[in-house]
């Protein structure tokens, strides 16, 4: 059964023919119900979602599933998800980790929505973790702006929540010799985000195996209240099996 359609613009990219995945995953998670047993949502990617083309949403056994004509691109269901992150460093100390953000030296997806450094304010997010203490915890500030939808005080709709708590993951291990990209991301938001906040983004690795990374992100409001958090996989494939143009 259809659930409806939506279309992914050039802007929202991470590789640069393909959607970001947090922001997808943010889309596609409205069209799955959560309660209090599963209050999270965890999509799956499964292909690179296609950008400037009407993907359709089909039911999925309760979930939610993403389709580029009849080829599945990615899945969604609910699910519980506990996350216990340490506590956010100060907005003054996050701004000093972004400053040493290793992808200012060398970002092999410069041009990615969330964490590119060819993309500028109102524009991209520019949200750039560095480490922000020696237990290997990354932090970076973030105030979403008005180029995100309305005005100072709007809420945030949860694709920019959720692309928030993507890119940050992949920076919290050490950079792979191929590049790394996101498998798999369960998210749960906690409250709204809105535009104009001064907020800090962190993250932290969970665990590394072979080519497989499982690490945790968080947002957090103006006043450490955790907004939301995540949980993402991220699998190292070879640099040349994503498409450049």
């Amino acid at each position: 059964m259809a659930l409806g359609t939506f279309e992914i613009a050039r802007r929202f990219c991470g590789p640069p023919t393909s959607g970001n995945g947090g922001y997808v995953g943010g889309r596609l998670s409205t069209f799955v119900a959560t309660d209090a047993a599963a209050p999270a949502v965890a999509v799956r990617l499964l292909a690179p979602p296609a950008l400037e083309r009407a993907l359709e949403v089909r039911d999925d056994d309760g979930g939610a599933a993403l389709y580029d004509g009849e080829r599945k691109v990615a899945t969604a269901r609910a699910v519980p998800l506990e996350l216990d992150p340490p506590g956010p460093p100060s907005f003054g100390r996050a701004e000093e980790a972004r400053r040493a953000f290793r992808g200012f030296d060398e970002h092999v997806l410069p041009g990615c929505f969330v964490c590119g450094v060819e993309r500028t304010e109102g524009d991209g997010l520019c949200i750039y973790p560095g480490p922000a203490d020696d237990a290997g915890l990354f932090a970076a500030p973030w105030i979403p702006d008005a180029s995100l939808g309305g005005v100072p005080g709007d809420a945030l709709d949860a694709a920019f929540v959720w692309a928030a708590l993507d890119c940050p993951g992949a920076f919290s291990f050490p950079q792979a010799e191929g590049l790394c990209l996101l498998g798999e991301m369960a998210a749960r938001v906690f409250s709204e985000v809105r535009i104009g906040e001064r907020c800090i983004v962190t993250s932290w690795l969970i665990s590394r195996k072979g080519r497989k990374n499982v690490t945790g992100t968080a947002l957090y409001g103006p006043d450490g209240d955790c907004r939301a958090y995540a949980r993402a996989t991220w699998i190292e494939v070879d640099r040349e099996s994503v498409p450049r143009d």
